[in-house]
């Protein structure tokens, strides 16, 4: 019955990108507080909810390589805080660098995570990945600049703001790469909750580091239960999922799978915020759906 699961896992990681890519929509209720704040106690409740599913791995925790706890620190430090961080602060600067701009610096994302799954991983790339990660990114690009044009300023707050948003991509790149190789010895669950359980000590090390501590017991019910439905939908059940995923397939295959995202944000304008899509961004959306269809078919070959 399940001899086929691991061709699943491409659309996993699809999955998981939809339930990232209406993240925001929940959050709305969150912008009045810190982001070390938010990012603490997504991880703590969500990590609280997975313990029981842990304790049947806990003897195995005892057996974890240096390597493998590294590459989990790794994903911990880089994708689930300075991303975070690194993004929000680029597009805390869109009087100085157009939105769209960070958008598409960091959609290079797949870039790092090609080189890194090439550099940890040593995984044979197909020539035809190439082809698609081109037409993905082209795609990307459609999709996020819908009159096909990028306005620069050249000052410092432009090139910082271009900086953190290379940040960014590098951070969530070279992250896929890293959970990839930490997949590859714990169960998916186990990953699941390292990383939430790090998560967890680094987001507390990052409030007090910020000053953002008083705002630790300033959440209402609203807030506290927007945080348990993101925990249980767009947050740790997503990273599960995508865990899941990506244990299955390849960091180079999952990057371009990761993609899915800029789709689901434009249905999700069309359809929630009612904002209708231009011709460009029906085609970057028809090559995006295209090229990962494509790429997870070659994903079957090279499981």
């Amino acid at each position: 019955m399940f001899k086929n699961f691991k061709n699943l896992g491409p659309a996993l990681i699809v999955f998981a990108a939809i339930l990232w890519s209406i993240d925001g929509i929940l959050r709305r209720s969150l912008y009045s507080l810190p982001a070390p704040v938010v990012v603490f106690y997504e991880h703590l409740i969500g990590f609280i909810i997975l313990f029981p599913l842990l304790i049947p791995h806990i003897k195995l925790v005892k057996k974890i390589k240096p390597k493998v706890w590294g590459a989990f620190f790794w994903v911990t430090l880089l994708g689930s805080i300075l991303g975070t961080i690194f993004y929000t602060s680029a597009l805390g600067m869109v009087n100085y660098i157009q939105f769209s701009a960070v958008v598409l610096l960091q959609q290079t994302q797949p870039l790092f995570a090609v080189f890194f799954a090439g550099l940890i991983l040593k995984e044979k790339i197909d020539k035809k990945f190439f082809l698609y990660l081109v037409l993905a990114l082209a795609g990307a690009y459609l999709v996020s600049f819908p009159n096909l044009s990028v306005n620069w300023q050249d000052d410092s707050k432009t090139i910082m703001a271009a900086l953190l948003a290379m940040g960014a991509a590098f951070a969530w790149g070279s992250s896929t790469a890293f959970g990839r190789y930490g997949l590859l010895e714990v169960p998916a669950i186990l990953g699941t909750g390292l990383r939430f359980g790090l998560a967890t000590i680094l987001g507390i090390l990052a409030v007090y580091l910020t000053g953002s501590q008083g705002s630790l017991m300033a959440l209402d019910l609203t807030q506290w239960f927007t945080l348990m439905i993101i925990a249980l939908s767009t947050g740790m059940v997503a990273l599960a999922i995508y865990y899941y995923g990506l244990k299955k397939t390849p960091a180079h295959i999952s990057a371009i799978c990761e993609l899915t995202w800029p789709v689901s944000a434009i249905a999700i304008d069309y359809f929630y915020f009612q904002k209708p899509l231009s011709e460009t961004q029906i085609l970057g959306a028809l090559i995006l759906t295209l090229t990962i269809l494509k790429v997870t078919r070659l994903a079957r070959k090279t499981l």
